[in-house]
C-alpha cells in the first residue's frame, strides 16, 4: 500500500500560556497543503520490520523515526505483524510543516487499512497524541483549529481554494525548544477563528505568529524573507509553525512563480491550495 503524506502550514499562531507541566498553550489554524512525501508499507520479508528511508536526508536512528514509533505503538494495542516500510522524504525537515508527524499519522491510517483493525479515527487520534501534539491533525487532515498544547482540535470553514502558495525554506534551522524558550506567552486579544473568516487580504497585522518578533530577532534573514514576499504581492505571509519555513498566499500562480528560485541557500514551491 502507498499512499502520500502531506504537510501543513500554521495559519495564525498565539501563545496563550506557559503551563505547569512546562508546554504551552496555543491557538493556531492547521491547513493541510499538497506538499507531501511517499510512504509504502508492505509485509515483511523477513522476521523484523524495517524502515528504509530515501530522498532528504533522515539524520535519525531508526528505531526513535516517529514512523517506526507508530508502528509500535500500533502493535501495542492491536494485531498488527511485521512489515516493510519504504519512506522517501521530500517535506522539508526542521520548517514547521509537520512532516514526520504526517509520516507517523499516515502509517498508523494505513495498518489500520491494511489489516482490517477497524479502528476509528477518534481512537487514531488519542493514541496519535502520544507520538507528538500535532499528530492527530494529520489523522483527521482537514482545517483544524488546535487549542491545548495542539492536540485539541475542532474543525474550522477556511477556504483558501483557487489561491497559490509560495513556500520557502531556508538553510537556517530553528530548534522548537529554542523557540518556545524566547517566546511571551500572552492571553489572545482577538477571535483567531472570527480574524481568519474574513477575507485573506484583511489577515495581515491581524493574523499573527507569536514566534516571530522572537525567531526574526535571532535569525534576521527570516524576517526578511517574509517582507521580500509581501512586497512581491502575496496577499498575506507568515512563517509556519515555529518556523524556518516562510510562505505567502498569492491570487495569481504567475506572481508566486516570480518568486522561485530568488533566496540562495534555501528550498522552495509553488503550490495550488
Amino acid at each position: 500500500m502507498i499512499t502520500f503524506p502531506n504537510a501543513k502550514i500554521n495559519l495564525g499562531l498565539n501563545i496563550v500560556e506557559r503551563r505547569s507541566d512546562g508546554y504551552h498553550n496555543l491557538e493556531t489554524v492547521f491547513y493541510p497543503i499538497a506538499l507531501t512525501d511517499v510512504l509504502e508499507i508492505v509485509p515483511a520479508r523477513g522476521g523484523e520490520s524495517t524502515l528504509t528511508t530515501y530522498g532528504n536526508p533522515v539524520d535519525c536512528p531508526v528505531e526513535k523515526n516517529l514512523v517506526m514509533k507508530a508502528l509500535r505503538l500500533m502493535q501495542q494495542h492491536y494485531n498488527v505483524p511485521e512489515v516493510d516500510i519504504y519512506l522517501y522524504k521530500h517535506i522539508p525537515d526542521g520548517a514547521g510543516l509537520g512532516g514526520g508527524s504526517s509520516d507517523a499519522s499516515s502509517t498508523m491510517l494505513m495498518l489500520n487499512d491494511m489489516f482490517d483493525l477497524n479502528a476509528m479515527k477518534e481512537q487514531l487520534a488519542q493514541l496519535a497524541a502520544t507520538l507528538g501534539a500535532d499528530c492527530p491533525f494529520f489523522v483527521y487532515n482537514k482545517p483544524m483549529m488546535a487549542t491545548g498544547i495542539g492536540d485539541v482540535l475542532s474543525p474550522i470553514d477556511v477556504d483558501l481554494k483557487g489561491k497559490f502558495l509560495y513556500l520557502v525554506k531556508p538553510a537556517v534551522s530553528v530548534p522548537t525548544r529554542v523557540a518556545y524558550s524566547r517566546v511571551t506567552p500572552a492571553p489572545s486579544t482577538s477571535c483567531l477563528g472570527d480574524d481568519l473568516a474574513q477575507d485573506v487580504g484583511l489577515w495581515s497585522g491581524v493574523v499573527k505568529n507569536d514566534f516571530e518578533p522572537s525567531v526574526f530577532a535571532a535569525f534576521p534573514q527570516l524576517g526578511a524573507i517574509k517582507k521580500t514576499i509581501e512586497a512581491s504581492g502575496a496577499r498575506y505571509a507568515s512563517m509556519s509553525g515555529s518556523g524556518s519555513s516562510i510562505f505567502g498566499v498569492f491570487d495569481d500562480v504567475n506572481m508566486a512563480e516570480k518568486i522561485k528560485g530568488k533566496f540562495d541557500n534555501s528550498t522552495d514551491f509553488v503550490i495550488p491550495l
